[in-house]
């Protein structure tokens, strides 16, 4: 730990704040947290100005010449736009803050005193202990459940079940441990998530380790991942997000070190015929209860998706869907915003896996059928949810791209909500493999 003075302009706005997930840029981070905490970054920004200096120091990680701000964000967001008031998201913020910087007493810090950490596990620790109490406004805000939900699975802490403890000791058992220590932390950030722990082979339901795969396979899996982190191959860096983690396991993927479809452990899944009974590579949909009165388009259940930073407006999008956006009362919202979350998440699994099979002129319907035909292909979906999305194309069917586009196009076409109900349960799974892509 060491504290020195930092220029404004080598401080980067973190994309990756576990307020908000991963974003694309420091552009966008700034703009997150005036679209959600707008009055309060105001107050502090006239907090700042009244007294003249910020009164905790940032805490910051050195990136190059530049510092990623880890703990601070809102205080140096609202110094960065005193110094610079056009970087501020509107024309109205941009005025703003030329007003509170022609109120700034003396003369202005174009620099910072920041606590620099080179340890990005003390960095979590540091974190971890300062967001847990009760704290808002002009001070730190909070986290969330969301906000909390976010370093949860981005570090594996506090998540009541430590993967890299049951991951060492079957590998013990099995006399299959690295000679070198594996770092704990970095393997319960790489397995922070189900959507990467099935794909080494295993979950967690319940606080309880369980097997997706078959053990042999899964347990090469495990001992590939951790020589390669006890040995520095894969460090902290390496898998510090959604990308990087995403990037490893699928170098893994490609030299054949990860179980398959092949090695799935099959069990039956009764709450969801279109599930195959083959716990596949990528996980479908976790549903935790079924809701009395669904009043939304997407049910208020928890759902394995893991938002990277190019996925953030699909989480907007989502969302809405899930949480805000009433069927009695938004039906022609619902069902626009519906029609886009499909075509967006189709286009993902395009970008991420680089499908040949798919040209620019596409439409809608000619995207989700080549999408569904490779994760038929790569044994993501089973025949029978596949066959039922070889339905998607057929414009005389209800349940349709036709039906989709008609919502977007047709003055005569109005949505019902039992049918976008019955829409979203039959795409939801296809969606979700999508997006987790």
């Amino acid at each position: 730990m060491s504290y020195r003075q930092i220029p404004l302009d080598a401080l980067i706005i973190n994309r990756a704040n576990d307020r908000h997930g991963e974003l694309e840029n420091e552009t966008a981070a700034i703009a997150w947290l005036f679209n959600n905490f707008e009055q309060h970054m105001r107050n502090l920004a006239k907090d700042i100005v009244s007294s003249g200096e910020v009164f905790e120091p940032p805490l910051v990680f050195p990136e190059g010449d530049k510092f990623v701000v880890f703990d601070g964000n809102r205080r140096m967001t609202c110094l960065k736009l005193l110094d610079k008031p056009r970087r501020a998201p509107t024309v109205e913020l941009q005025e703003f803050f030329s007003e509170q910087r022609s109120k700034w007493p003396g003369d202005f810090p174009h620099s910072i005193h920041g606590q620099i950490e080179t340890d990005r596990d003390r960095i979590d620790d540091i974190l971890f202990r300062r967001h847990t109490g009760n704290q808002g406004g002009v001070g730190q805000t909070t986290w969330d459940d969301r906000m909390k939900s976010n370093f949860v699975n981005r570090t594996g802490m506090g998540g009541g079940f430590n993967v890299a403890d049951e991951i060492e000791k079957r590998l013990t058992e099995a006399n299959m441990l690295p000679r070198k220590k594996i770092p704990r932390s970095s393997l319960n950030r790489l397995l922070s998530s189900d959507v990467f722990r099935n794909r080494a082979g295993f979950s967690v339901n319940k606080g309880k380790f369980e097997l997706t795969h078959a053990e042999p396979m899964v347990l090469r899996a495990l001992r590939r991942i951790a020589d390669d982190l006890a040995e520095k191959k894969i460090v902290l860096a390496d898998i510090w997000d959604v990308d990087g983690k995403r990037a490893y396991l699928d170098q893994l993927e490609t030299e054949s070190a990860l179980p398959t479809a092949a090695h799935a452990i099959r069990r039956d899944n009764a709450a969801n015929p279109h599930i195959s009974k083959a716990v596949r590579a990528v996980p479908v949909p976790t549903r935790i209860a079924k809701p009395h009165n669904r009043t939304t388009l997407i049910p208020n259940v928890i759902f394995s998706v893991v938002w990277a930073g190019s996925t953030q407006r699909h989480r907007a999008i989502w969302e809405e869907l899930q949480f805000h956006l009433n069927l009695a009362d938004h039906p022609n919202a619902i069902s626009v915003l519906f029609r886009v979350l499909v075509e967006l998440s189709a286009q993902n699994y395009i970008d991420r896996t680089k499908l040949a099979t798919v040209s620019s002129g596409d439409n809608l319907a000619k995207r989700v059928l080549r999408v569904a035909e490779d994760m038929h292909k790569q044994g993501k979906i089973d025949k029978k949810y596949f066959e039922l999305l070889q339905k998607f194309p057929q414009a005389d069917a209800l349940l349709s791209a036709d039906t989709l586009n008609r919502y977007v196009h047709s003055p005569n076409f109005a949505p019902s909500p039992d049918h976008l109900r019955a829409l979203w349960d039959w795409m939801a799974d296809f969606i979700v493999h999508c997006l987790n892509s």
